[in-house]
């Protein structure tokens, strides 16, 4: 869940420009710092709800610098060196790109990451269990749940033939979910086709062209370039030329899209801060295991459905999380 801008400037009293905030520590005659670096149209506000309940309050012993690096690999390495520039106490990092020039920015200053998938693979760090270094997490992605996708898909559009991928080459990620999915297609069957995205003019061309052969889907896969100008010129090409899509982030159903499953971004949130406040107190990254997700959310846009003329069978109700109706 997020708040709007002007909920975090009551509610944090964080700035137009993301000014610090100020929040709970171990030594009361310093304030401790905490650098963010990652895609953020506003701060996560499970991950300042935990800080604080953990003791951290703002404008006494914390002060956090956000840098929203809006998926883009150049606006990651500059912010990255920024952050480190800044000396904080721990970084929060979220999505591969900013964990990646984190990582080559610094090997002393703690970092805590989100939404990565395969940290191991892509050596960031060296093991789940004890991941050396100063890196640990919370992991973005299981292999296992590409079958969910392609199931929910077929589930609720079972005419689906073919199924345009929707990624964006900037996202190291990206071959990690393509490959796993692409290995699954034909049991359900379908075909899959590739579609890199890197604007909202990619994704007019590339969806008005897959949806010219007709019995298309749509997975599309999480990247940074998906603001909320982006998500709406995605969601309503789909609409236009009736495609049934499946997202991986939960903006995309409760904006207009039809279904979405991934993780719950709330949840790893609060995680995270916990994480944050153990290296606060002296924790060590190494000691910390990097985790896999838990949980997991079904979102269903059931006014979507209707739209697409689809028949939403009753198990997929059962198991939303959520239906928009």
């Amino acid at each position: 869940m997020r708040l709007s801008a002007i909920g975090l400037l009551v509610t944090f009293g964080i700035g137009l420009l993301w000014t610090p905030l100020v929040v709970g520590a171990q030594q009361p005659n310093r304030i401790r710092s905490i650098g963010v670096v990652g895609n953020f149209d506003t701060m996560p506000v499970t991950f300042l709800e935990e800080l604080q309940r953990r003791g951290w309050k703002e404008g006494r012993n914390v002060h956090i610098e956000v840098r929203n690096s809006t998926g883009l690999a150049e606006r990651a390495r500059t912010f990255a060196a920024e952050v480190v520039g800044l000396h904080p106490d721990v970084i929060l990092a979220e999505g591969v790109l900013a964990l990646t020039e984190l990582q080559k920015a610094t090997r002393t200053i703690p970092i805590v990451f989100v939404h990565v998938s395969d940290p191991v693979g892509q050596g960031l760090v060296t093991s789940l269990a004890r991941p050396s270094g100063n890196i640990t997490g919370f992991t973005l992605y299981e292999f296992s749940q590409a079958g969910k996708w392609l199931e929910a898909l077929k589930d609720i559009a079972p005419s689906v033939a073919r199924v345009a991928l929707v990624f964006s080459p900037d996202n190291p990620n990206s071959v990690a979910y393509l490959r796993s999915i692409e290995a699954l297609a034909p049991s359900f069957p379908v075909q899959t086709m590739r579609v890199p995205v890197l604007n909202s003019a990619d994704i007019e061309r590339a969806l008005r062209t897959f949806a010219r052969e007709g019995s298309g889907g749509l997975i599309v896969l999480p990247a940074g370039i998906w603001d909320a100008r982006n998500r709406k010129v995605l969601i309503e090409l789909a609409a236009h030329d009736q495609l049934p899509a499946i997202y991986m982030q939960r903006e995309f159903a409760t904006e207009g899209g039809l279904l979405s499953y991934f993780i719950d971004p709330a949840e790893q949130y609060r995680q995270a801060a916990e994480y944050v406040d153990r290296l606060l107190r002296g924790a060590k990254p190494a000691d910390l295991p990097v985790q896999r997700p838990t949980k997991f959310e079904l979102v269903l846009n059931l006014k979507t459905a209707q739209a697409l003329g689809l028949t939403v069978p009753p198990t997929l109700l059962i198991l939303a999380d959520e239906v928009i109706k």
